[in-house]
């Protein structure tokens, strides 16, 4: 059942959150892949749900059975080569089509969209998304922007635990880790609005970890960039605290909202280069004190006092 969104730049309806109805061309890739290797496995396994059973009837113990009895029979070439021929076909059709797959699918290739591509870097919290547009000066917290028919090549990490990175729609799921980087690159075909989430179970405010991923036009894209810069709030290292505590969603809206900001989404502009920062904290080759760690009980308390 579609489920209805409204949100305020630019006006849309419908919300896509699975592969099965692509929004663009590698979610439509995956879809086809699935939908061809199910097609091949039913092959042998159609086979087998219906000749079972009609065996299984033929050779049932009766009187008068006209089924054949052959107690010394142990042996069927034609038998032997459809049992072999067929797994062996249908494993190597499989075997291809993986290979070509993977490498059509890999999400460090750039093959798809038009240059240059849109950068973002994506900072996993708890339990939120924080998107950083380094190019642009803004960040956003649940609401995704992206403009249509141009490659978005996306840099991700978390500060916190280990998270899965998910648009269904638009791209599979990759994973996110403190003091690393991983790559997804992703097209959108037309404007909609689309489910992202963390798939990999972190707390309580798991579920909540969800934002919606909005493409637009490209003039409505530039519309929407500004609209951030002009509402947003600084996102300095004071704000970035509070924003890495351990709140969800409604939590972490309710202290840093403002009036100018949508309900579900909040706005910042920054200047410097957060992203590295907050990278670069766990390559110092020493573990970071227990308060200076986002997700652990003690982080931010100065804040909360």
């Amino acid at each position: 059942m579609a489920l209805i969104l409204f949100v305020s730049m630019p006006q849309m309806v419908a919300a896509s959150d699975s592969f099965m109805d692509p929004q663009g061309p590698i979610a439509a890739i995956q879809k086809t892949h699935l939908l061809r290797a199910t097609a091949l496995i039913m092959v042998a396994v159609i086979p087998v749900l219906i000749l079972v059973p009609l065996i299984a009837f033929r050779y049932r113990r009766r009187r008068n059975s006209h089924a054949a009895y052959r107690p010394d029979w142990d042996f069927s070439a034609k038998l032997e080569f459809l049992m072999w021929g067929v797994p062996v076909v249908i494993v190597a059709l499989l075997s291809f089509y993986l290979w070509k797959a993977t490498h059509r699918l890999d999400p460090y290739a750039s093959a798809f969209g038009e240059d240059p591509a849109l950068r973002v870097q994506v900072v996993g919290l708890d339990w939120k998304w924080l998107f950083i547009y380094p190019d642009l000066g803004i960040a956003s917290v649940g609401e995704f922007g992206i403009p249509t028919k141009r490659q978005v090549a996306m840099t991700l990490t978390t500060d916190t635990v280990m998270q899965s990175f998910m648009i269904p729609a638009l791209a599979g799921q990759i994973y996110a880790m403190p003091g690393m980087t991983t790559q997804l690159h992703l097209v959108a075909d037309v404007p909609e609005v689309m489910q992202g989430e963390n798939t990999q179970y972190n707390g309580r405010g798991f579920t909540k970890q969800k934002f919606r991923t909005v493409a637009m036009h490209s003039d409505e894209f530039e519309s929407w960039a500004q609209k951030v810069r002009e509402n947003g709030i600084r996102l300095d290292p004071e704000t970035y605290q509070m924003l890495a505590m351990r709140t969800d969603r409604d939590e972490v809206q309710a202290a840093l909202s403002t009036d100018k900001m949508p309900k579900d989404a909040l706005y910042f502009t920054m200047e410097q280069d957060l992203f590295q920062t907050i990278l670069h904290r766990y390559h110092s080759g020493k573990a970071l004190p227990v308060d200076q760690q986002p997700g652990t009980a003690s982080f931010g308390q100065e804040v909360q006092q």
